[in-house]
């Protein structure tokens, strides 16, 4: 238990520097067990809890805003044994991305999700805000990953099952309740997960294009191939900054309005499946299959995040539209960002644009612009962030008022005394 503000001041302050709170204390359980009385503890006293994993969330939802209780889980740390034949790993919910992805290798596997917050992001954390990232466009979010949740009610008793049975009619998916719940239905403490294979061969494309429907149109063509993993855009704004802060060179002589970077994964080397589609609109190619080459054009994408960061505190917007509305959300949303520095960039494949704006003297309507032309084009306020505090108050953009009050029902049954992150996702 930690009671110093100078070491709890790490706790309360999200990822961004955006959402700062306090928290009356941080506790650092070690187990289920000590989770389970913690809470049941705090259930007693009336105390109000935050469950928090790697803290590397955008939406504010893993900060205690108010004087709650911390609750760090990573010291959940355990991995149990690869199960082969199942492909499936028991992981506690403090387990880090790239602990689990470097465990499930050595036995010749792989976990399909993967982030650029890989090093600090945690299993739990993942889970609870359905966790998308970069290779979605193949295996899907961490919903699709989840094969059990054991997790504690706010009153100190455990649910949920590690069994990982692929099927089991036996009523409600509890565990499937928990994936994209935020921390405000029960603290997970370990997931059983599924594993992908760890294919041997890769290549890596980075495609020029003079406009976002363009690069639409080549996924559409790109979609043939059965190893595709990844499409991500960024434009070339954004990638000038990008050089200017990493001190690299551009991928061409020439700059492009967009770029689309593409990546295929397969047992043999999907080079020639790769570049054996027709891309009538791109302008220009650089394809790597070498480790240091792709590294290079991964490079361009994932430094996008560190140099926003590096001009200031950001406002972060994670949206997703249908994919042939992308190039409109676009258009959009550059005109209606008028002051500050906008970057966009995303995993165009899921219509999912990541908007961020350094500067902006009008933050509240540009947040309020940006939802509300992707809820008009058919799209979500949060694709994969989650909804946390940040967009609490935007949420009937896309849900209407039974599916909010079912969403107030299924919260008071889970945890009716409303003790587990007040405020997130259910404004208070």
């Amino acid at each position: 238990m930690l009671t110093d503000p100078a070491v709890c001041a790490g706790f309360t302050t999200d990822w961004t520097g955006r959402y700062r709170g306090s928290a009356a204390l941080v506790v650092r359980p070690a187990d289920r067990d000590q989770v389970a009385e913690v809470l049941a503890v705090c259930g007693e006293f009336g105390a109000a809890v935050v469950p928090q994993g790697g803290n590397t969330g955008l939406v504010g939802g893993g900060v205690p805003h108010n004087g709650e209780v911390l609750l760090s889980l990573t010291r959940l740390s355990a991995l149990g044994p690869v199960d082969s034949a199942a492909r499936q790993v028991n992981a506690g919910a403090g387990v880090r991305l790239s602990a689990l992805r470097e465990h499930a290798a050595a036995s010749g596997l792989d976990f399909a999700v993967d982030i650029a917050a890989r090093e600090s992001a945690t299993v739990g954390g993942m889970v609870a805000t359905n966790a998308g990232g970069l290779r979605v466009l193949r295996w899907g979010s961490m919903r699709e990953q989840v094969a059990g949740v054991e997790a504690v009610l706010a009153d100190g008793r455990v649910v949920g099952s590690l069994c990982g049975l692929d099927k089991d009619s036996t009523g409600y998916d509890l565990a499937g309740s928990l994936v994209g719940s935020e921390g405000t239905l029960a603290v997970i403490t370990a997931v059983r997960l599924r594993l992908i294979p760890a294919f041997a061969r890769r290549a890596t494309a980075l495609l020029a294009f003079g406009g976002t429907s363009d690069a639409v149109a080549a996924i559409s063509a790109l979609r043939s191939l059965p190893s595709l993993t990844s499409a991500e855009v960024f434009y070339d704004d954004g990638l000038r900054l990008v050089c200017a802060h990493r001190d690299i060179a551009p991928p061409f002589p020439v700059a492009h309005p967009v770029y689309l970077l593409v990546e295929c994964a397969a047992d043999d080397d999907p080079i020639e499946e790769l570049g054996s589609v027709e891309l009538p609109g791109a302008l220009d190619t650089a394809i790597a299959v070498d480790e240091t080459a792709r590294r290079t054009l991964w490079t361009y994408r994932e430094a996008h995040t560190e140099t926003v960061n590096s001009l200031g505190t950001p406002l972060k917007l994670d949206v997703g539209v249908p994919v042939a509305r992308a190039a409109e959300f676009e258009r959009a949303i550059r005109a209606a960002v008028t002051s500050g520095t906008l970057v966009l960039f995303g995993h165009l494949a899921e219509g999912n644009f990541h908007v961020n704006v350094v500067g902006a003297d009008d933050e509240e309507r540009i947040t309020d612009t940006v939802l509300r032309a992707a809820a008009a084009l058919g799209g979500t306020i949060s694709a994969e962030h989650g909804v946390g505090v940040a967009k609490a108050a935007w949420l009937n953009l896309t849900r209407s008022p039974a599916e909010r009050d079912l969403y107030a029902a299924i919260k008071r049954a889970w945890d009716p005394a409303g003790a587990l992150n007040p405020g997130v996702l259910i404004p208070r």
